[in-house]
């Protein structure tokens, strides 16, 4: 089995280029095993639509650590194991973009894995919204926000897993 690292980002406006929350879930032989989430203090302005739709304002994150705070705490677990991102493109846009903003050097290119994708062979003909699959399988979720949401995704990687899915032949190699 291998060791999956499932993350979700909030952010705080339409650039797309800093994270104001991060949640990331450990899947570790086919079980949940740790999980971790922070606000994290983006030093932007936040849009009314990123507002309404995370609960997350300047207010509730004027405390909380910036990026490369978080950042240097959760390298050790986002190097250990297979990236996987409900619409994968989009997380790892915002977390490309925000690494590059704090000039942070990580990697030149990361292997992931997303359950949108994974979903249109795995479930065809089938929405693939978070809260579509959440609600087809029965798994519990506060959308939008990133620990629910990292959660979620990992039980939806674990009922495709129990149903046979083959995570080596959806592998997407990140360039």
């Amino acid at each position: 089995m291998m060791r999956f690292v499932v993350f979700d980002v909030e952010t705080p406006n339409r650039r797309n280029d800093r994270i104001s929350a991060i949640g990331i879930t450990i899947v570790n032989d086919g079980a949940i095993t740790d999980e971790f989430y922070s606000l994290i203090n983006p030093e932007t302005y936040f849009d009314d639509f990123n507002v309404e739709l995370t609960g997350i304002n300047e207010e509730s994150v004027c405390s909380s650590p910036t990026f490369p705070q978080v950042w240097e705490k959760i390298t050790p677990v986002m190097d250990s194991g297979l990236l996987v991102a409900h619409n994968a493109v989009f997380d790892m846009g915002v977390l490309k973009k925000c690494l590059s903003h704090y000039g942070i050097y990580w990697k030149e290119k990361t292997d992931y894995l997303c359950t949108v994708q994974v979903g249109r062979r795995f479930l065809p003909g089938m929405k693939r919204n978070l809260n579509v699959l959440c609600e087809h399988y029965g798994i519990p979720l506060d959308h939008h926000q990133a620990a629910s949401d990292s959660r979620a995704c990992a039980q939806i990687l674990l009922r495709y897993m129990e149903s046979g899915f083959d995570v080596e032949n959806h592998i997407i190699a990140n360039c």
